[in-house]
């Protein structure tokens, strides 16, 4: 018996949320590569789609003991999104970083959050701005409206879900964040299941 895919779990159990987001951007995605019109529209999409969380698999809820977890649950057959399922244990967080590509963070479940940075110099930079994402709600990254930042699980004693929409496959795109000694070193992200 072969191994399902995440995208698998969620067709099997998706009443069709899930479905119609990803037709959605397929759709989106196909008339447009214009990232201010695709981040306004596509983050309508998410909106609805993260309304209700009955679609998500129990398997990809789970968080991990060592690390927030990255889930893939669709990957565009050609790389133009991608969509993760991000799983946040209490007190998990990313280290700064960007995205060098448009994104779309919706929570699902609980809250995230964010310190935003920005690139002076070739060094991320706090910029003394923070803000909790709550359930239902979305926010925007990309290199043109600000892609650098550093979040966190923003609920003590709970895990935080959040969906994620990236233009192009996350997982593989090589990206920069800053190391524990303060440098930007450059890294892919990979994927904690596929």
């Amino acid at each position: 018996m072969t191994k399902m895919t995440n995208y698998e779990k969620v067709c099997e159990k998706d009443v069709g949320q899930f479905s119609s987001f990803i037709q959605s951007m397929n759709e989106l995605v196909a008339v447009t590569e214009v990232e201010s019109e695709i981040l306004s529209k596509a983050s309508l999409h998410l909106k609805q789609l993260i309304s209700d969380d009955s679609w998500l698999p129990d398997d990809c809820a789970q968080p991990c003991a060592e690390s927030y977890a990255q889930n893939l649950l669709y990957k565009d057959p050609s790389n133009r999104y991608s969509v993760v399922c991000f799983v946040w244990g209490p007190g998990q967080k990313t280290p700064v970083h960007n995205h060098s590509v448009w994104g779309l963070v919706g929570v699902l479940r609980g809250a995230e959050l964010c310190d935003e940075f920005e690139l002076i110099d070739g060094q991320p930079k706090p910029q003394g701005v923070s803000h909790v994402l709550k359930s239902g709600q979305v926010e925007a990254v990309s290199p043109t409206v600000g892609d650098w930042h550093k979040v966190a699980n923003h609920i003590e004693y709970a895990p935080s879900i959040s969906i994620h929409v990236y233009g192009g496959d996350i997982g593989t795109i090589k990206r920069q964040m800053m190391n524990e000694q303060g440098e930007v070193v450059e890294f892919i992200s990979g994927y904690s299941t596929v």
